[in-house]
């Protein structure tokens, strides 16, 4: 009959752990009984992962094999390291776990293998280091605290590679925001050093597919993403110095009115004055961001309504009046001369008679309709222009200067 063994001294009370580290409140003494089950531990799932993820069941030959191997034993020694010590993993190794992330994000995998590799790590490890705590008189808790210990390990190994892929994703990410705000800048500005650069290319770089036909929107609101995103339907944008440029494929009025439910969205606590060229060749963008964003502009100028969108097609005339304003306001200073004998208030009336006049082709009753007087006022008027005005209205060409000169200054008003 063996002797019984003796009682064991109680064990001194330990610092409280962190509550996500529970391997600091486990003794030492138990990674010395552990380390030696490390080795075949390590090849234990190296061959379980290689058979259970579909992602990694190829020979583990080359870098990839490297890899896996060094990673698992890593992990596994690094484990054992920390048990009964404070601390988390080590700054080094989580950079090793967010390259892994990295690595699977470029390789365009989800994470779901490597997590899935994790988890099966973590079930071998506490299946097998279970087994050895126990024979080694190891109590309940203390093989409760080891399942914890290793759980929790794999979380914070895990989030790191959860880090790496995210930073991963953001790098991509940046890129493509580069080459898009390049390619739409190269496609709106066109420089003349831009004439050998190959658009197809750059597209594809920038995982862009160059459409047929583009229109190009200048608008004010800063968020150059989300406005692309909620026009959809491959639109691309950059913010260029101070508007927000962004290329609409496609054609057509559904097309316009689905920019026009994207700005009205963006309108809802603050207005956001947009602006939109024709569509056109991918070719003529330089001439639809022009047009753009000369509207805008005008938006900006009180020219134009600042509500909802602008269409640069529906404004075309206010665009050619106001494309020299020095020009226009020669032109005006030089034909509407004779008006400046009259006081400011009659000179008013008189302009807006003679334009509505012009307007309407020398038709009084539309004329006076138009400003809700009678006939014979409009005729009263039309005598003081002509004797102000001479010969002018007889003329087709004096007419239309005097139209240019009255529609411009209507808007500058």
């Amino acid at each position: 009959m063996s002797a019984p063994r003796p009682p064991r001294s109680p064990s001194p009370p330990r610092p409280p752990a962190v509550a996500d580290r529970p391997w600091e409140r486990l003794r030492r003494e138990l990674a010395a009984a552990l380390a030696p089950e490390l080795p075949p531990l390590a090849d234990e799932v190296i061959a379980a992962i290689g058979e259970a993820v579909p992602e990694y069941r190829r020979p583990l030959e080359g870098a990839f094999g490297h890899g896996l191997r060094a990673g698992v034993r890593r992990s596994l020694q690094q484990f054992v390291d920390l048990i009964g010590r404070s601390g988390g993993v080590s700054i080094s190794s989580r950079e090793v776990y967010r390259d892994l992330g990295r690595g699977e994000q470029r390789a365009g995998r989800t994470l779901d293998a490597l997590q899935a590799a994790y988890r099966l790590g973590a079930r071998l490890s506490w299946r097998r280091l279970s087994e050895v705590a126990r024979a080694r008189g190891a109590d309940a808790e203390t093989v409760s605290l080891l399942a914890e210990s290793i759980f929790a390990y794999v979380e914070e190994v895990s989030a790191s590679s959860v880090e790496g892929y995210a930073q991963a994703q953001a790098e991509v990410a940046s890129e493509r925001e580069r080459r898009l705000r390049r390619l739409v800048a190269i496609l709106v500005q066109h420089q003349p050093d831009d004439a050998d650069i190959d658009l197809y290319t750059l597209a594809t770089e920038a995982g862009w597919r160059l459409p047929r036909r583009v229109a190009v929107l200048a608008c004010e609101h800063p968020d150059v993403t989300r406005l692309s995103a909620m026009i959809g339907e491959g639109a691309i944008g950059a913010r260029l110095e101070d508007v927000t440029c962004v290329l609409v494929p496609g054609a057509g009025e559904r097309r316009v009115e689905e920019v026009e439910r994207a700005v009205r969205r963006l309108e809802k606590r603050t207005v956001w004055r947009a602006a939109m060229g024709p569509f056109a060749t991918v070719g003529e963008a330089p001439i639809g961001f022009a047009r753009a964003s000369s509207t805008l502009a005008l938006q900006q100028a009180g020219v134009l309504s600042a509500s909802r969108l602008a269409l640069a097609s529906q404004h075309l005339l206010t665009l050619l009046l106001h494309q020299d304003p020095s020009l226009i306001s020669e032109l005006a200073a030089g034909c509407l001369a004779p008006l400046r004998e009259t006081p400011p208030r009659s000179r008013a009336r008189l302009e807006r008679t003679l334009l509505a006049w012009l307007r309407h082709r020398g038709n009084v009753p539309a004329t006076a309709a138009e400003l809700q007087v009678h006939s014979q006022t409009v005729r009263y008027r039309l005598g003081r222009l002509r004797e102000l005005l001479g010969d002018a209205l007889d003329d087709p060409d004096r007419r239309l200067e005097l139209e240019l000169a009255l529609r411009a200054r209507l808007h500058r008003d």
